[in-house]
């Protein structure tokens, strides 16, 4: 094993050697090629959809996009406004010019409804007459009053267009589920709807509305309202479109704005560690081609960026910096001795060339392995993290040779070098003295912690809350959790009733048993999460059958008779009312039951989808149902993510494992080099369970960087230390050496990753603010594990030999 690993780094030795010699034509290749892959980075596209983190093959997506071609889309933004008095003759007004304003102005708008065209079902002798609340505008306070009985009366209204107490009320705004891009779009346009019974080709479905034209419309609906919101006018904007929108704004600021500070840290504190410029641009030039590289890869594929892959950046600044800091650091320090950069170019990339293939080998095989998670951005990221990971070692090995040959380098600047060298030589120096004189102790000391880390883990509480990343004064998240609170709810769930027959839902003993659950759905509460409204195509009967009795109020009922049934939906059909179509197929074989719920933490979503799927399985066995809807997507999502990334993890190690026992050739002390691997991350777990931070999305995505630097500090200590261990045969002077030359490339990754992340603690959302301290955290106990616990079972397990 050792003959082999010599030879490799030979062969490494030789490869710099031609790099050498043939500089400009290496740089010319490496432009021409990195030149070609970035020509497809404008064609990238950010997608932060609910259903963007499901497979596009997942049963659940596709069930909910069946639902949308049906039925249209299920997410809506809510208007909420509220006045002095709701039914006041001069708000009505105002209220009826933002109703046209944003019906006018919005862009891909389906529907809208307010008070203003809310559906007003009632009869006229034989007649039914279906109009809007406000078809005949009030002229006097009688009128008025009438009006706003016949509002606070109608069940349908309540805590939909306006508030159990009369005080909100809101403007509901639908819009198409359909995107108005692509030339397939305008060919299929309006053919899917024409007759829901004709099967569109997969290859021909038309797309969905995209991220863009979401924006597009929340942005719209914004601007429309800030003409009317005034301090006698309170006007709240909530609901999914409009939460993912500012989230996406808000992610996408501050990620962007604190890395570039993070990029900016980073280049000053190389710059005062290696005292050079090319020790601050070399590197830094190295992770910028490897990111845009990337994600010029995810644009050639067809995969838009997500919430999750937006730690793309940061993971690809550890991992690049830390291999091309590696290089330089020992290219540096050997230039100082020989002052020939030829030979320290060779010496170097022999030296740490196998060490630095090793480490992104297994980073990127461990990332790879996320490749079968059911999430979708979680594969996406070990995929394309794992490329970017390997596309950051050819440059580092291929590009960063090449550029060192070429740029000029002074003297002067490796002499002033040498000043910076002692105090980390001091600081290498007593490090390694404690760890070889007191292994035992050390052990003893990290086991205790870490035990003491290992018991917090028990107690991380699972989070997907993406409304609790704002801050706490952030509007979505005030006005969110005000409709919440006084319309009881934001969101919805869906359920798909389907009887497989023409006007099965004629049966007047099925329709009963919609009304029946859709009543027993509303008592379901747990904790936050409570059902607040529940509506299907019986609410709609009731009204027909209540309108053709008389308007009596008594007749607020579903019709038992199966004939009776079929002529109230014919009669609403003829009535000129399109409001069918909401509830009901255009064969009556198929019903959706809603049912409004709050905006909450994801984890809640599951145990009620339980409940609901337990009542669904004892009294609707006869037919088929589903829930689905953006609700049952963000459950699902929470699900998919906490086992995916459990078993990724294990995967992960499991590979890294295996390549750390062919690296070092020992079965023993590669899975001894595993316990500096495993600390960092049990410390990190730790303090999220004694901290009480929410075991979130981002905050999985945390542990994926802390194993890729882990990893590669344990790995070129382990392989350098094996080096000097062979020469030298006495492990403490091995674990000297091993610090003095690699140990001072982990130094000063460590500490310029670590205050690169520490920034993003100033960030405003607080799943960033976590990232950014949970990542220093980690690369600190990383450092930690590798000057202390690494050395500590080297000097125990391996014996002085002569």
């Amino acid at each position: 094993m050792t003959n082999i690993r010599n030879r490799i780094e030979h062969q490494f030795a030789a490869f710099a050697r031609t790099i050498y010699h043939h500089r400009f034509k290496t740089l010319f290749i490496m432009i021409v090629a990195i030149g070609a892959l970035l020509s497809q980075l404008p064609t990238i596209v950010i997608d932060t959809s609910t259903e963007s983190f499901l497979h596009k093959t997942d049963p659940a997506l596709l069930t909910y996009n069946d639902f949308r071609d049906q039925f249209g889309r299920d997410e809506v933004v809510i208007v909420a406004l509220k006045p002095q008095q709701v039914f006041d003759i001069n708000f009505l007004k105002t209220l009826q010019k933002l109703h046209t304003d944003l019906e006018e102005n919005i862009p891909y708008l389906d529907d809208i409804t307010s008070l203003i065209n809310a559906r007003n079902t009632r009869g006229e002798e034989d007649l039914l007459i279906v109009e809007d609340l406000l078809e005949n505008w009030p002229e006097n306070k009688e009128q008025l009053q009438a009006i706003k009985q016949r509002a606070m009366s109608n069940p349908m209204y309540e805590n939909m267009l306006i508030s159990k107490d009369g005080t909100f009320t809101t403007i509901i705004i639908q819009t198409q589920s359909h995107s108005s891009t692509g030339p397939e779009n305008e060919i299929m346009e309006g053919f899917e709807d024409f007759d829901d019974t004709i099967q569109v080709p997969a290859d021909k479905k038309r797309k969905y509305l995209t991220d863009e034209e979401n924006t597009e419309v929340v942005q719209a609906v914004e601007n429309i309202v800030k003409k009317y919101q005034s301090d006698d006018l309170p006007i709240y904007i909530a609901g999914s479109p409009a939460v993912v929108h500012f989230l996406k704004e808000a992610m996408m600021s501050d990620m962007s704005k604190f890395m570039l500070l993070a990029v900016l840290t980073v280049s000053i504190l190389l710059y005062i560690m290696f005292r050079r410029i090319s020790g601050m641009v070399l590197p830094m030039l190295i992770v910028i081609l490897s990111l845009l590289s990337t994600i010029s890869l995810m644009a050639i594929f067809g995969v838009p960026i997500k919430i999750p892959t937006e730690i793309l950046p940061s993971f690809i600044l550890a991992v690049g910096v830390g291999s091309s800091v590696h290089i330089l650091s020992i290219f540096f320090h050997r230039l100082r001795k020989t002052k020939n950069k030829e030979e320290s170019i060779v010496y170097t990339i022999g030296h740490s060339g196998l060490a630095v293939m090793m480490t992104n080998m297994t980073t990127a095989a461990g990332l790879i392995s996320f490749a079968n998670a059911s999430v979708a951005p979680v594969a996406e990221l070990g995929i394309f993290a794992g490329a970017g990971i390997l596309l950051a070692f050819i440059y580092t090995i291929v590009l960063l040779p090449a550029l060192i040959a070429i740029i000029p380098l002074s003297s002067k600047k490796t002499e002033s070098l040498r000043k910076n060298n002692r105090i980390m030589d001091t600081i290498l120096e007593s490090i390694g003295h404690f760890s070889t004189t007191h292994p035992k102790k050390i052990l003893f000391v990290s086991f205790c912690i870490t035990s003491i880390a290992f018991i917090g883990i028990f107690s991380i509480q699972f989070s997907h809350y993406p409304l609790k990343w704002l801050p706490e004064t952030n509007e979505i998240r005030v006005a969110t959790e005000k409709i919440d609170k006084e319309l009881n709810g934001s969101l919805s769930m869906e359920i798909l009733f389907k009887t497989n027959r023409e006007n099965g839902l004629y049966e007047p003993e099925l329709l009963n048993r919609i009304e029946t659950a859709g009543n027993e759905f509303i008592k379901i509460s747990n904790q936050e999460f409570f059902i607040g409204k529940a509506w299907s195509v019986t609410t709609l009967l009731k009204e027909i059958n209540q309108a053709l009795n008389g308007n009596d109020p008594a007749a607020y009922t579903i019709p038992q008779n199966k004939p009776l049934v079929a002529q109230e939906l014919l009669l609403f059909e003829n009535s000129g009312s399109d409001d069918l179509e909401d509830f009901v197929d255009s064969q009556f074989s198929m019903a959706r039951l809603t049912l409004k719920v709050p905006f909450v933490d994801g984890m809640l979503f599951d145990p009620v989808e339980k409940e609901i799927t337990d009542y669904l399985n004892k009294n609707f066995a006869d037919i088929d149902f589903q829930i689905t809807g953006l609700v049952a997507l963000l459950a699902k999502t929470f699900n998919n993510t906490t086992t995916s990334m459990a078993e990724s993890y294990l995967i992960a190690l499991a590979v890294i494992t295996l390549m750390m026992i062919l690296l070092i050739g020992r079965i023993r002390i590669g899975l001894l080099s595993m316990i500096p691997n495993l600390v960092p991350i049990i410390m990190m777990l730790g303090v999220i369970g004694w901290f009480g931070f929410p075991m979130d999305l981002f905050t999985m995505m945390v542990a994926s960087i802390a194993i890729g630097l882990a990893v590669d500090d344990t790995i070129h200590f382990m392989h350098n230390f094996r080096r000097y261990y062979e020469q030298s045969g006495d492990p403490k002077k091995a674990v000297f050496e091993t610090l003095h030359s690699t140990g001072r490339a982990m130094l000063v990754t460590s500490v310029v990753l670590s205050v690169g992340f520490f920034i993003y603690m100033f960030a405003s959302m607080q799943n960033i603010v976590r990232f950014g301290f949970l990542t220093g955290f980690t690369i600190i106990m990383a450092l930690a594990s590798d000057y202390f616990i690494a050395p500590a079972l080297m000097v125990l397990v391996n014996k002085k030999r002569a």
